[in-house]
């Protein structure tokens, strides 16, 4: 049975309750759908990796999907799930992984009876293991043949350097090739803890919610989750110390010069995070922003021009990524630190903020109108403040999870002084990065470029 009193939310949209196996389940009811999504995060990801074992998050992330003792191959498993018309899938990251399944609110028990036995029958199985490592080398391969999406593995190298926070989540070739059976199972049996793994589901549950009671307690309160996390490895916590601008420049022969230049910002649980996201928009987060604009429409020296926040639990950035002519890389660099330091110097008007609010406002709605997204929202500031409490011995983190019209109306109160204020913050000369994927073998010319100054 449930544990209904453990944990108390009011005023909210959402609930979090306990199974007595200790495992955190968050439900979030939906009105005008016919779905529900269903999703494990477990709070481990690249940055709980050394060097030996960088990339196996990922790799397991794979193998989930590989056969369980039920479903014993993974055509087993895909069918059963391609036979409910329902959309699945994973991701790593480096503080996190998911998986989530989307189906027809009917559907649930079974969504739950498969996403569970994944999580808790998982075979591992040798020959499976060895045919991944081609598929993953594979991938390896296709973002290496993409600057476009590696230019952001690349900041974050410059960022952090040779540490895990500065690897690829992927890992390296090498590491997929010596990864072995009990490699997994190790680090399954040491990451995917109760402490750290929630269940989330939202969409269509208010009609079936003594139905969906009943199954949760019969998928995810088995034995086997407690008996996971004894040897968990907790990440190292990035020491931000940078005293100058830095480049780092990854040589490919290409026609266009892909670019991504910006600054140390700041963490998840940050005062100021929700200004810096309205800066990046600002900046570069639509066809109308600054850098859209300057790089794109005035210029004509861009195709993609993206500015966007990042926050880690222990550090964070705001950044623009662009490709552009490799002859006009200069230009297209001198673009963007004009427009950061103009906006330190002036206030924002209130016509352009109240724009960016709007337009913020109006895509948030859009995108949670979906249960998938929807589950993203909670999921997300669920494993990072869960994270940040149990480095710091913190308790009752719950209170802190914001509801889409909290986070709006936050937003909404950032006035032009704000950004101004949190500008001159992140757009200090020495916090400046610039990554750069293209023909260049030194990056000695582009060291004069980057100036705040």
């Amino acid at each position: 049975m449930r544990n209904k009193k453990l944990i108390e939310i009011k005023m909210k949209n959402y609930k979090i309750e306990k199974l007595n196996s200790g495992l955190k389940i968050i439900t979030v009811p939906m009105k005008g759908t016919k779905t529900v999504t269903l999703s494990i995060i477990v709070g481990t990801g690249s940055k709980y990796e050394n060097r030996k074992n960088n990339g196996i998050s990922h790799f397991l992330e794979h193998m989930f999907f590989k056969g369980t003792k039920k479903r014993p191959t993974a055509f087993a498993l895909s069918s059963e799930l391609d036979s409910m018309g329902a959309e699945y899938n994973a991701f790593t990251t480096k503080e996190y992984t998911g998986y989530w399944i989307k189906t027809e609110s009917g559907k649930i028990e079974k969504a739950m009876d498969i996403l569970s036995d994944m999580m808790l029958n998982l075979k591992l199985d040798a020959k499976e293991i060895v045919r991944e490592k081609g598929v993953i080398i594979e991938e390896i391969n296709m973002y290496q043949d993409n600057p476009m999406m590696q230019i952001e593995d690349v900041f974050e190298n410059c960022l952090y350097g040779d540490t895990p926070a500065g690897w690829d989540v992927i890992g390296t070739k090498k590491n997929i090739f010596d990864f072995t059976k009990k490699d997994f199972t190790d680090y399954l049996n040491a990451q995917y803890s109760i402490a750290n793994s929630f269940v989330f589901l939202a969409g269509d549950i208010e009609g079936n919610k003594n139905k969906i009671d009943i199954f949760l307690d019969k998928y995810f309160s088995q034995e086997i989750f407690s008996k996971r996390g004894k040897n968990f490895q907790e990440k190292k916590v990035v020491v931000e110390d940078q005293k100058d601008p830095q480049i780092k420049v990854k040589y490919k022969k290409t026609d266009q010069a892909h670019l991504y230049l910006g600054c140390r910002a700041f963490g998840y649980d940050h005062k100021d995070k929700l200004i810096a996201k309205l800066i990046s928009i600002i900046l570069g987060g639509s066809m109308s922003s600054r850098l859209f604009i300057n790089l794109r429409e005035r210029n004509g020296l861009a195709y993609y021009v993206r500015t966007d926040t990042e926050s880690y639990t222990d550090s964070g950035y705001l950044a623009t990524r662009a490709g552009v002519p490799v002859d006009k890389l200069d230009k297209a660099i001198g673009i963007m630190i004009n427009e950061y330091k103009k906006i330190k110097k002036e206030l924002v008007k209130k016509e352009e903020l109240d724009r960016v609010k709007d337009l913020f406002k109006g895509r948030l709605a859009i995108q949670l109108e979906s249960s998938d997204n929807l589950t993203d929202w909670y999921s997300r500031q669920m494993v990072l403040l869960s994270t940040i409490a149990r480095e710091e011995g913190k308790n009752n983190i719950e209170k802190n999870i914001m509801t889409p019209d909290e986070y709006a109306n936050k937003i909404k109160k950032i006035t032009p002084e704000d950004i101004k204020r949190v500008a001159n913050k992140i757009f200090v000369n020495k916090n400046l990065n610039l990554a750069l994927i293209g023909p260049f073998t030194n990056d000695k010319k582009f060291k004069r470029l980057i100036n705040l100054l």
